[in-house]
């Protein structure tokens, strides 16, 4: 469904619901709530490389965040079926996204780019490093021979993934991150002054003290969570995973005509 030049904000709703990015989404309700509750319990690998301590421990209190942040269905009682994300609510944290991206650009800031859905972001993440190239930042070029449990953290159209068997791989990991801005300290290199990405990649970044942005769907709170306390910076709502990479193309239009970045 291309939208030819930059949206409107009316148009990116209406896309943002016909392409199924937001509104009623792909992910089932009883997915979201047992991914809260897996974090509520203290399940790490929902964390995102993000350390919650005891503050989240009731998935009510994940359940209201995620309704407010999100737009999910904020009946506890409601437990099975059909879940949302407002796309209103995508288009605000595109817009406060894009306040931040302009603040990069107008101080030429090192700026690092990572996915754990390289199927999905990938290209998202690629359009905007080049746009931020283009105003004169510097997008972070990681250090060689990084790996994790998971596989090697390399660097593909300036973002950085993890590869596995000759393959991007999806993760929601933190670790790879973390392998990152630790190599940069032990090489005595400047951290980057804003990541942008998504999953653990984000959040490891934000829980490491660097001014960090991500995309997040309806079933992975912890971004969210660590928005409202001040980790992330800002996380955009939306599916992840849809039919079509190309669906995501007037999304990053709108983000990048927002930044001034076009």
């Amino acid at each position: 469904m291309p939208i030819p030049g930059t949206p409107s904000r009316a148009e990116l709703v209406d896309h943002l619901v016909k392409t199924r990015i937001a509104g009623e989404v792909a992910t089932p309700r009883e997915n979201n709530l047992s991914h809260y509750r897996q974090l509520a319990n203290g399940n790490r690998h929902y964390w995102f490389g993000l350390e919650f301590g005891d503050r989240w421990t009731d998935e009510q209190d994940v359940l209201a965040v995620m309704a407010e942040r999100v737009g999910v269905n904020d009946d506890p009682e409601y437990r099975y079926g059909q879940d949302t994300i407002d796309p209103e609510l995508t288009v605000g944290g595109l817009e406060r996204m894009a306040a931040r991206l302009r603040k990069a650009a107008d101080g030429h800031q090192r700026v690092l780019f990572a996915t754990g859905h390289p199927g999905g972001l990938l290209d998202v993440h690629h359009s905007t490093a080049a746009a931020l190239r283009t105003a004169g930042c510097e997008i972070v070029v990681i250090p060689d021979g990084l790996q994790t449990d998971e596989g090697y953290v390399m660097q593909f159209a300036d973002v950085a993934v993890l590869e596995h068997g000759a393959t991007l791989w999806h993760t929601h990991s933190g670790d790879p991150m973390k392998a990152i801005l630790t190599a940069l300290e032990r090489e005595g290199r400047p951290l980057p002054d804003l990541v942008v990405a998504d999953h653990g990649w984000a959040g490891y970044a934000g829980q490491h003290g660097v001014d960090a942005m991500g995309y997040a769907d309806s079933n992975d709170p912890a971004l969210f969570l660590a928005e409202a306390e001040g980790t992330v910076q800002v996380t955009v709502p939306l599916d992840d995973h849809v039919v079509s990479p190309r669906y995501y193309d007037p999304m990053t239009a709108y983000l990048l005509g927002e930044a001034g970045l076009s």
